[in-house]
């Protein structure tokens, strides 16, 4: 029995500002298809609420609190949450992020939503260390986290994955979600048309990363890479793109600061559209050892003609074809980091080969359109027909 067209959805997140950033193109794709699209989030300001209303959705205030972790503060926020969703009625929910999937989705449940659907954007800092270097107190929340998981999704009728290694993670290896439910998706894509390809910058050869400010998205690798080549090669640019975060694993802003006094790195902290800073950039880097689902900000470099250094770990390593578009690294291996760069202050011509392979790989593996029709297909919103827009 085919089911009933979905005609309002209500998109849950942690981070107001990712409702612009990384599902803009799916809203817009769903307004444009009749889909009203709630847009909740806890952290609205008068800008994000107004780039969400532009989107073609409505911005609607939540709590919920992004790492802190608080039973009282949760529960009583999933409570909030499944009243706020049974006063709007969606037809179907879909969540993002670790708080979002878990709490959402049980939200949703209470508040009778009949089609559910989360998308894991990565494991994350919980599931990066391996048991050998976890604390007892992240051993305990790892389990904690697995147990809720296990619970939530069991209320989604589907959950998407953004690369194969969280997918056997939490189908092999937890055992949290069955394979008939999972939708494997290469990344979550980017936008072709607003990333697209910049003359390569070959002198100075500038290195870009673009994170929050993380010790596991490998910065302290990056930094004592740039002491290295800089003491070498003078004409040589590094730029840190991103701000410190409320993640127990965040740098801090004097340990950052230091850097820039030391003339090691330039710093213009978070910016709202990183393509200017892209098109200043040769090679993109980011050698995270953070389980990542599918870094963005590799996407969008790769879709601007740059290069690839990032590490051969989950979620980065879908970006890179060794030695064609760029190179993989070990985590943790600031040796290593170096060694790369290095191959393109040697031979500035790879910028623009590899940047080339780059961006044909981004239209091949990373559109957003090809991204977000395999999301609406699962979700049974394929085409027009099916949403009854002539009825």
């Amino acid at each position: 029995m085919a089911q009933p067209p979905i005609r309002s959805l209500a998109i849950i997140t942690s981070q107001a500002f990712s409702l612009k950033n990384f599902r803009g193109p799916l809203i817009r794709e769903l307004v444009a298809r009749g889909v009203r699209c709630y847009a909740l989030a806890p952290d609205f300001d008068d800008r994000l609420r107004s780039d969400v209303a532009a989107l073609g959705a409505e911005p609607v205030d939540i709590s919920m609190r992004r790492t802190a972790v608080s039973p009282f503060r949760d529960m009583r926020d999933l409570l909030s949450l499944s009243r706020i969703l049974h006063r709007l009625k969606p037809d179907a929910a879909l969540t993002y992020f670790i708080k979002p999937v878990i709490y959402g989705s049980m939200a949703a449940g209470l508040a009778g939503i009949p089609r559910r659907y989360s998308l894991i954007e990565g494991a994350g800092y919980v599931f990066s260390i391996g048991d050998d270097e976890a604390t007892l107190k992240l051993r305990l929340l790892r389990r904690a986290i697995r147990f809720l998981y296990r619970f939530s999704l069991r209320l989604a009728h589907k959950v998407f994955f953004l690369n194969p290694d969280d997918l056997r993670l939490f189908v092999d290896d937890m055992r949290i979600v069955p394979l008939g439910r999972v939708v494997a998706l290469s990344g979550i894509g980017v936008d072709l048309q607003e990333y697209h390809k910049e003359p390569p910058v070959k002198a100075p050869v500038t290195f870009i990363l673009i994170a929050r400010l993380l010790a596991q998205k490998g910065v302290r690798e990056f930094v004592q890479a740039a002491r290295k080549l800089s003491r070498q090669h003078q004409d040589i640019r590094f730029l840190l793109v991103g701000d410190i975060d409320d993640n127990p694993d965040s740098l801090s802003h004097d340990e950052i600061r230091a850097w820039v006094d030391e003339g090691l790195i330039e710093w213009p902290g978070h910016v709202n559209d990183v393509r200017p800073w892209l098109a200043q950039s040769s090679v993109v880097v980011l050698p995270s050892s953070y389980r990542e689902g599918l870094p963005r900000s590799l996407m969008e470099g790769m879709a601007m003609g740059r290069p690839i250094i990032t590490t051969d770990t989950p979620g980065c390593r879908e970006t890179v074809e060794e030695g064609l578009n760029g190179y993989l690294v070990p985590p943790r291996d600031a040796e290593a980091l170096a060694a790369a760069m290095l191959e393109f202050i040697k031979q500035p011509d790879l910028i623009e080969t590899m940047g080339e392979a780059s961006r044909a790989l981004a239209e091949q593996r990373f559109d957003v359109a090809s991204v977000n029709r395999m999301i609406l297909r699962n979700m049974g919103i394929e085409d027009d027909s099916q949403q009854g827009l002539d009825a």
